[in-house]
């Protein structure tokens, strides 16, 4: 109310001094009181013209769009608008922080590796994610405020969207058969709806990997234990010669050395899973690991199999050794396995061009079909189940080998095909490579079997 008085007094100095202006000029015509009265209304009226333009200014400048400062006038016209801009300043500034904000959380959610999805009442679409664009086949900017039922065609989702009560998350498909989806649909505010999707596909996966896990465990088990069943009830039952007893008594012994290998195999995987990375500065001797490998190969080939290894002295990889022989192992016993008698086999290190060490186990086996190689390292799956038991093997080497290499940043790299051998190669990085003695002689001959 500062500018009350100032304007008050203002208004009374005008009123006064055009009456007195008036009366002085009313006397020269001889009509003191309308000179007094005219003066007195001019005076007012100036008044109400300064009003005018002041209020001129400032509607020009709302008008304008409040582009320039507002208008520095004193008095009434000055106060409000400086009250009016400061006002406004602080609504843009509120919006400007609004937004921002807004703009954080979508980004936010732009990060989530699940999808988001906005529907109005009439399931337009407000806004969307990426991530949900790309799972529901959408274009997160050209679709905006579209029916997202003419663009979504999945019977499965539009039922679900129009039923309105969303209980439970739906899995289905998605477009274009590019994996799995999971749907949630959440009501807000005035009938618009939050979807929320999200990528299942490794998820139903990894479920459907565990139960097969289960159920091969299961089987392989209960197979052994069936045998041993059996075995004790007829040893239980029946009246057995020496021979007849000695033979059961290995049988048993076999089944039972088969369950031994298994659990320990079980045992190996989880510690894989679950142990430390291996160190990067405890360094192995690649030469005798392959000599130890080739050694623990050839009781099972039994001379049946000529059994190679070539390996420079000097070099040396940084990791476990047991878990590096192991790898090694059950390539050399898979190579055994599914080699026929006369067949080659052959251990092989060789130095890449990028860096990296390869520890290659080649042979002269039955091969293996092209459809089966991106599927050999998942636990106790079988190119041929009865010839697998036949072999003795546990269908677990192979996840062994992989969980090895992905702990020591390798990979396993396989080449096979039927009737013409398998190569298995084992690649470790640069870093986990060292020579510290000179290459042996190339003409030394390799060990051999």
């Amino acid at each position: 109310m500062a500018w009350f008085l100032p304007r008050l007094l203002a208004t009374i100095v005008a009123l006064t001094l055009g009456g007195a202006l008036g009366v002085l000029v009313g006397a020269l015509l001889k009509a003191p009181a309308i000179g007094a009265l005219l003066g007195a209304a001019t005076g007012v009226g100036l008044v109400v013209l300064r009003d005018a333009l002041h209020a001129g200014r400032l509607i020009r400048w709302l008008r304008d769009g409040l582009i320039a400062d507002a208008p520095r006038d004193a008095g009434l016209w000055g106060e409000l608008a400086y009250r009016i801009e400061r006002a406004l300043r602080s609504r843009e500034q509120a919006l400007a922080a609004e937004r921002q904000r807004l703009g954080e959380f979508l980004s936010a959610i732009e990060a989530s590796p699940n999808g988001v999805m906005l529907l109005g009442a009439d399931d337009q679409i407000a806004w969307c994610s990426a991530v949900a664009a790309d799972h529901l086949g959408l274009d997160a900017r050209r679709d905006l405020r579209q029916p997202v039922t003419n663009l979504v065609r999945m019977p499965a989702f539009v039922s679900y969207l129009q039923e309105g009560a969303w209980r439970e998350p739906i899995t289905l498909e998605a477009p274009g058969g590019r994996g799995m989806l999971q749907l949630a649909v959440r009501g807000y505010s005035d009938q618009q709806k939050l979807v929320i999707t999200q990528d299942v596909t490794e998820r139903l996966r990894a479920e459907a990997m565990r139960r097969d896990f289960v159920a091969n465990v299961s089987h392989e088990i209960r197979t052994p234990l069936t045998v041993l069943a059996g075995f004790v009830e007829t040893m239980a039952s029946l009246p057995l010669s020496t021979a007849e007893r000695a033979r059961v008594i290995t049988l048993m012994q076999q089944q039972t050395d088969r369950m031994q290998v298994l659990v320990a195999d079980l045992l190996q995987l989880a510690q894989l899973e679950g142990g430390p990375r291996p160190p990067a500065d405890r360094w192995t001797a690649l030469a005798p690991l392959l000599q130890r490998a080739a050694a623990d190969a050839r009781p099972l080939s039994a001379g049946r199999h000529q059994v190679e290894v070539d390996a420079p002295d000097g070099i040396e990889l940084a990791g476990l050794e047991g878990e590096l022989l192991s790898a090694v192992v059950n390539l050399a016993t898979n190579a055994v396995r599914y080699t026929p008698a006369g067949g080659h086999i052959q251990l092989n290190w060789r130095l890449r061009a990028d860096g990296q060490g390869e520890v290659e186990v080649r042979d002269t086996g039955i091969g293996i079909a092209r459809e089966h190689l991106p599927r050999l390292t998942e636990r106790f799956y079988r190119v041929d189940g009865s010839r697998s038991r036949d072999t003795g093997g546990t269908g677990l080497g192979l996840s062994i080998v992989k969980h090895v290499m992905q702990r020591h940043g390798g990979s396993l790299e396989v080449d096979s095909e039927p009737g013409k051998g398998s190569r298995f190669r084992l690649l470790l990085p640069a870093g986990r490579i060292r020579q510290v003695t000179p290459v042996g002689r190339l003409d030394e001959p390799a060990s051999t079997v």
